[in-house]
């Protein structure tokens, strides 16, 4: 079984294959992943690597896989007033919760009393299947292994 084990940061959009991950399996080092064609394939990773969307990781024999952050179900909360934004992120953050957030949005795991927190303060919460690209973290180089993305 090939064994794919560091970032490609020079790959220049060439690739051998990819495989979408949810977030929590884009967070484990060591695994086993079974591409769409039934191959199967090792990650192992230097641990506390995190794999963004867009990743490119490498084997011995030069072969490049390119990880995508796949669709799972999430918590999309939207409002228009940037401090009841700030509010709710301090909020989660407070409860630990991993967010991603963008521009009048946050986005976190799907957790139904998380939701009827966030209706309660006024935002509008929808569920639905995306990808989810949390926060690094302020302590994070990057996002966990030392390169960012465009």
């Amino acid at each position: 079984m090939e064994t794919f084990d560091r970032l490609d940061v020079a790959a220049a959009g060439e690739v051998d294959t990819q495989v979408s991950l949810a977030w929590e399996r884009r967070t484990r080092s060591r695994q086993r992943v079974t591409l769409a064609n039934g191959a199967a394939l090792m990650l192992v990773l230097p641990r506390g690597t995190v794999l963004r969307n867009g990743d490119v990781l490498a084997s011995d024999s030069g072969r490049r896989l390119r990880i995508l952050a796949a669709p799972e179900t999430v918590s999309t909360a939207h409002t228009e007033h940037g401090a009841l934004l700030l509010r709710t992120a301090y909020h989660l953050g407070n409860r630990h919760v991993a967010i991603e957030i963008g521009a009048g949005w946050l986005r976190y795991l799907h957790d139904h009393v998380l939701d009827d927190m966030l209706r309660g303060l006024g935002l509008t919460v929808m569920v639905e299947q995306a990808p989810f690209e949390p926060e690094a973290g302020a302590y994070a180089s990057g996002h966990g292994h030392g390169h960012g993305h465009d």
